[in-house]
């Protein structure tokens, strides 16, 4: 190890999936040298795949995994603070509060934002769907309609009417887990379960573009068979107050969630020195390096590499780009990135998911096992075996931290529509 003050600085901006991908991996090789710090605008990671949970009552652990716990026993210095600009030519990165972070290799994990598209209203009259303080104001507005509907003064009217726009991933599990969430909500504030409706609507000719064909199908059935109605080639116009007007069809309703649209971090496009593609991802070259840039690295969401904007592909940017930083200290030759198919599984509401293995689907149980066991794979890489274990466990029940609702109501409702 050289001496503190010959000691190389890697900085890595960003505490998701990418960033502290690449803070571990740097860490766990014994011979790095160099100082590692992280510096998130959030103390713990968010394990955006169980977001939907949350809203539905899901304990927040699951999601929320603090940095202090992931980091434990590492080199790895840990600060929270947003940082608000990055200057590559000087190799320094600024803070919010007027904090200074100088670096020898930056790596760029920014992660990704909501997008609104410029259709008016929509930021206004909308819920998001890409933090857990989102996910949670949402589960606090979903139990006040409840509230202000029971009877015998309350009208369920227009406010039992939820509205999911955006059929990917996020719009369908959210669907799933509301159509059953709502249901059991119904049932506690004695609330005539026909007066519910949940819409999920999508811009393109079908729900999750992304997947086969034949896989969107037997998901579509599954959420019909929940009680989810399906708008397709519906784009969305305008947002309004109690309204949302989409090509072809208005819809009165309280509750509107965006999940259709993410954006690079701004950060990416403020900082000076960067290249990029149309849909405004950062440019990088074989070794995940910055265009043209040999000190600055840039992964995950706001990388313009195949298959951007899924964890799997963050997390295995993050250990490549920290192999890459390491060879390079050492002055050995880098390692060309190779994009990797991320692996597909879709819950669907509770204990049913389509899970992709190469050309075979499985559906069902089966399926949503695979998905658990994906998640308890991704936290026992991150965490210590006890951690990543209750981890894994607190996504069991998912409604153990919600004060309204009865352990295992959940549960069992979906069985029973």
């Amino acid at each position: 190890m050289q001496p503190d003050a010959d000691e190389k600085k890697v900085l890595v901006v960003g505490g998701g999936f990418g960033g502290v991908a690449c803070a571990l991996a740097l860490a766990r090789h014994a011979g790095t040298r160099a100082k590692i710090t992280l510096v998130s605008d959030k103390p713990h990671l968010e394990y955006t795949p169980a977001l939907y949970r949350v809203v539905t009552g899901s304990p927040p652990l699951e999601v929320c995994i603090p940095l202090q716990e992931i980091f434990s026993g590492t080199r790895v210095e840990r600060v929270t603070d947003a940082i608000t600009s990055v200057d590559i030519l000087n190799k320094r990165a600024m803070g919010s509060v007027g904090a200074t972070y100088r670096f020898d290799y930056v790596v760029l994990a920014m992660g990704s934002q909501t997008s609104y598209f410029n259709i008016p209203g929509l930021a206004e009259f909308s819920f998001g769907f890409k933090s857990i303080t989102e996910a949670l104001r949402l589960k606090d507005h979903i139990h006040r309609l409840f509230d202000e509907c029971k009877p015998p003064h309350g009208s369920a009217d227009m406010k039992m009417h939820f509205v999911v726009v955006g059929a990917g991933a996020s719009g369908v599990e959210l669907a799933g887990e509301l159509a059953a969430y709502t249901r059991t909500l119904a049932k506690k504030y004695d609330i005539p379960r026909s007066l519910v409706t949940i819409d999920l609507v999508e811009a393109a000719s079908r729900i999750v573009p992304s997947f086969p064909e034949a896989v969107a199908l037997k998901i579509e059935k599954r959420l019909h068979g929940l009680g989810v109605n399906i708008f397709t080639n519906r784009p969305m116009l305008k947002a309004e107050l109690e309204e949302i007007n989409l090509k072809g069809l208005t819809l009165k309703t309280d509750t509107v969630v965006w999940t259709a649209g993410v954006k690079p971090n701004t950060l990416y496009s403020r900082t000076q020195g960067l290249a990029f593609d149309p849909a405004g991802r950062v440019l990088a070259d074989e070794y995940l390096r910055a265009k043209n840039l040999t000190h600055v690295f840039v992964i995950g969401d706001g990388a313009a590499t195949p298959y951007a904007g899924m964890a799997q592909t963050a997390a295995r940017d993050g250990k490549i780009a920290a192999q890459n930083i390491i060879n390079s200290l050492d002055e050995k030759p880098l390692i060309p990135y190779q994009p990797k198919k991320p692996y597909h599984s879709l819950p669907v509401g509770y204990g049913w998911a389509a899970t992709l293995l190469g050309l075979a689907t499985i559906y069902g149980r089966l399926g949503w096992f695979l998905r658990k066991l994906a998640d308890l794979r991704y936290f026992s890489s991150i965490l210590p075996p006890g951690k990543a274990i209750t981890a894994f466990q607190s996504g069991k029940t998912l409604c153990k931290s919600c004060e309204i609702c009865s352990p295992g109501s959940i549960n069992q409702n979906i069985y029973n529509p």
